[in-house]
């Protein structure tokens, strides 16, 4: 009897050892994604290019899991996840949005140094003269969503123009341009109460390269100022110019329903 009760339960057992390491294998392009390397897509494209090796091995295949214990490297040099990290930066003028600039001018990632060890990066891109939120992150895809045209995260900026922005040209903004990439229309423009009427507020989708600019160089204005005040959810409230903070879980459980 007893030895039957050990034939019937052994299965179960071997059952239930193979679940949990199944629970502890990762898909490699969510390995890849983790460690910031780039979004799940993107990383599927790496590993079919044959730059990613696991235990010494090229990986090409699609779906391919790994282990805790595996040794993971992308192009030579060996990665592991890291914990997620997300960030706002009320950005101040003068500071090129990217990683690396060959020209050696000022970029965002040092005002951001001492976040910790993590490799973050910018969520989209802010020019130069460009001031107000900016986001960061080593989550490839949640920053992939945020940049993606199809997902379009909410903007809002406030701008200066050189003059004030007529009636009949705020009208056309309102109704859509043509420029020379193709056509642009706002979610909302409105002059900024209790400011002259060369203040304007605007609030869009779109994250074409330098496109609120271009909407009022189109027109003949020139912008003097432009901050971003607001972007997929998150202000710069509470934020100096050049400051940072990481943002809390109902911020970043938003971010991730959008």
């Amino acid at each position: 009897m007893d030895s039957n009760k050990r034939r019937r339960n052994t299965p179960y057992r071997q059952k239930e050892k193979v679940k949990v390491q199944e629970d502890d294998l990762l898909r490699l392009n969510k390995y890849l994604a983790h460690a910031g390397i780039a979004s799940r897509r993107e990383a599927d494209n790496l590993i079919k290019t044959g730059l990613v090796e696991v235990n010494g091995k090229i990986i090409t295949e699609m779906g391919y899991k790994v282990k805790p214990t595996d040794e993971v490297k992308f192009n030579g040099s060996l990665i592991a996840p890291e914990k997620k990290v997300y960030i706002v930066l009320n950005k101040p003028k003068g500071f090129i949005t990217t990683v690396d600039d060959p020209k050696a001018r000022k970029t965002v990632m040092e005002l951001v140094a001492n976040a910790g060890s993590e490799r973050i990066y910018p969520v989209g891109r802010l020019d130069r003269k460009t001031t107000g939120v900016l986001l960061f992150t080593n989550d490839g895809d949640l920053a992939k969503k945020l940049t993606h045209p199809s997902h379009g995260a909410r903007k809002i900026y406030q701008v200066v123009l050189d003059k004030n922005l007529a009636k009949s040209d705020y009208h056309k903004i309102e109704e859509g341009l043509e420029l020379n990439d193709g056509p642009i229309k706002v979610d909302e423009i409105s002059y900024v109460e209790g400011k002259g009427r060369n203040h304007v507020g605007l609030v869009i989708h779109s994250g074409r390269n330098r496109i609120v600019r271009r909407i009022f160089e189109s027109l003949n204005y020139e912008v003097v100022s432009l901050d971003r005040v607001f972007f997929a959810g998150i202000t710069k409230k509470r934020l100096n110019r050049g400051q940072w903070r990481f943002l809390n879980k109902k911020e970043i459980d938003f971010l991730k329903m959008m």
